[in-house]
């Protein structure tokens, strides 16, 4: 029997966002398709020699009906618990912790992508990306960093190592429009590297990614201006001069503060997306699974619940 009483948990919203980050509402919407996607990876991962038994004989799942199923995958994503606190929440071994997380982080993949709430990769094809790009009227341009357990490799320590946070990291740039959509998220890179050089490799230049759309970036993405076409479209805000002895006191002037203030209200709904996939606290909590995929499956994921959350927001 688990200790989390899961049909409990589902008779208080308040209760069920602080345990899986999602509502009740959204929850049931989610459950609906995860079921048909737990059926279609069993019967893919059924042998197809002749049957002893009549499907849906045999051993069933431990942790128990796709209900609760669906509710550990969540619990696992919003607190991110050791594999051996988890296993004694739900009364299930260590290896079924480990195996059942991998399995169902896959079901709920397929499940999001079927409610079409995924975003789109960077390594999608460009024509893809360029007809998304296209169809809002302003798409906002940032990157996030996440800590990880410090590499025991030098060169990996080295090339994980954040000077900007100071931590051993890894990082990702999103891209998300006015309604806080997160619409495009990028490959998982070592924190080292710098944020707008990860853009120019994900989004080459040569193409004219903004030429029907505006879009917002901050300090970091210097040289945007030159580097991408349509300029007129890409908005940064100024950088404060530099001190020197002509210039002891080096100051924005009042219209570039304006300008500045401007393009801050509208670049900060990425911040604002970026926060809303961080509720789950497998983003936030030092990474310290062994499967470096599941870092990249990790936000991907999470940027899909976000979608299907902020879509049920009144």
């Amino acid at each position: 029997m688990n200790t989390v009483n899961v049909p409990e948990a589902l008779q208080d919203d308040r209760q069920l966002r602080a345990l899986i980050g999602l509502g009740l509402e959204t929850f049931q919407i989610l459950l609906n398709e995860f079921i048909s996607c737990l059926k279609e990876a069993q019967d893919k991962n059924r042998p197809k020699k002749r049957r002893k038994r009549k499907p849906g004989g045999g051993r069933k799942s431990a942790i128990g009906s796709p209900e609760y199923q669906l509710f550990f995958i969540l619990f696992y994503l919003k607190n991110y618990p050791t594999y051996d606190v988890l296993a004694f929440t739900f009364k299930i071994s260590r290896g079924c912790a480990c195996e059942s997380v991998k399995r169902l982080l896959n079901s709920l993949k397929m499940t999001l992508k079927n409610l079409k709430v995924l975003p789109k990769r960077m390594s999608d094809p460009p024509q893809e990306l360029c007809q998304l790009i296209e169809s809002v009227d302003h798409i906002l341009i940032d990157a996030t960093e996440r800590p990880i357990q410090r590499p025991q490799k030098p060169a990996r320590q080295k090339k994980h190592y954040s000077g900007k946070k100071g931590f051993h990291t890894v990082k990702n740039t999103t891209a998300s429009d006015t309604k806080k959509r997160v619409l495009i998220i990028g490959k998982t890179v070592p924190g080292s590297q710098h944020d707008y050089s990860i853009l120019k490799e994900e989004l080459d230049p040569a193409t004219d990614w903004f030429a029907s759309t505006e879009c917002s970036v901050d300090l970091g993405y210097q040289g945007v201006k030159k580097d991408y076409s349509s300029a007129e479209h890409i908005h940064i805000p100024h950088k404060k001069p530099r001190k020197s002895k002509k210039n002891p006191d080096p100051q924005l002037t009042r219209q570039q503060k304006r300008e500045n203030r401007r393009i801050g209200r509208v670049r900060v709904l990425v911040e604002h997306a970026i926060g809303g996939m961080k509720t789950f606290r497998a983003l936030t909590i030092r990474f310290r699974n062994h499967l470096t995929q599941l870092a990249d499956d990790f936000i991907f994921v999470a940027a899909g619940l976000w979608n299907l959350k902020n879509s049920f927001v009144v």
